[in-house]
């Protein structure tokens, strides 16, 4: 459904100190699977994201989407095609939360049309989906990490878009927060058949919710595939320089990744 084939990409490349962020980087996304993204810091991953969702054009390479390669996609069609949830959403205006989940209905009105019965109703049950139905009144800045995040994925439910880019959906998140936000992702793909592919940094979340994976260091692409086989403690070492313990837990349903030591 969705491919990534070779994609470069370089910052500042015309100056001497251009960095080359992303190196030839391919992998495929089928539809209503869960993709994870891992790598460390400064791998490339979420500029991978912005080159997935069309924000940014890559030096090299091509992303199609069902085939069609998203350049030839008016930024409307793309909306529609793909929806990102990015690390924090900061709003310039006290939007409520309706407002919010609402502006996710963009893409599908006309010049100057506001939104009609049909929107609304879209947009509160998609607040229904992500439980913050209750919040709908409630300034979008008066909610806590956990309810801000699932009201961003509201907004992009409503959007109605087949692919979900979400950006370390659970960062800054408390415990039991990371839990509803992994519970939430799961269950919209069970019930939707969503496609998400999930940018993190946590091995545990990827175990958990991701079927596929896809191993980004120094831009470059070291393993994909499925998870049992890819969160692997070689990998692991390969990708943090981290000695882990990697085992399926029978109460959890997933591997679990421990951390143990720096590698030598």
């Amino acid at each position: 459904m969705l491919r990534a084939s070779d994609l470069s990409f370089t910052y500042a490349r015309r100056r001497a100190s251009a960095q080359r962020v992303l190196d030839g980087v391919s992998f495929d996304v089928e539809r209503g699977t869960i993709v994870g993204l891992l790598g460390p810091n400064g791998s490339g991953k979420t500029t991978l994201l912005r080159l997935v969702s069309g924000v940014m054009p890559p030096d090299s390479g091509r992303v199609t989407i069902d085939g069609r390669p998203i350049d030839q996609l008016s930024r409307r069609e793309l909306a529609r095609r793909m929806a990102v949830v990015p690390q924090e959403t900061h709003s310039t205006f006290d939007f409520n939360v309706i407002d919010m989940v609402l502006m996710g209905r963009y893409p599908h009105l006309g010049p100057f049309e506001l939104e009609g019965a049909a929107d609304q109703a879209i947009a509160r049950e998609a607040l229904a989906a992500t439980g913050t139905a209750g919040l709908e009144a409630r300034p979008f800045g008066t909610l806590s990490g956990g309810e801000k995040q699932r009201v961003v994925i509201a907004s992009a439910l409503a959007q109605a878009s087949d692919v979900l880019l979400l950006d370390e959906p659970t960062a800054a998140l408390d415990l039991g927060y990371q839990f509803e936000i992994t519970a939430l992702l799961r269950q919209l793909n069970a019930e939707r058949g969503t496609t998400m592919i999930v940018s993190t940094h946590d091995l545990n979340l990827a175990a958990a919710l991701c079927e596929r994976i896809v191993l980004l260091k120094e831009g470059r692409v070291i393993a994909h595939g499925p998870t049992k086989g890819t969160l692997t403690v070689e990998n692991i070492r390969a990708l943090y320089g981290v000695d882990a313990d990697v085992q399926f837990h029978s109460r959890a349903g997933h591997l679990t990744v421990v951390p143990i030591a720096r590698s030598h």
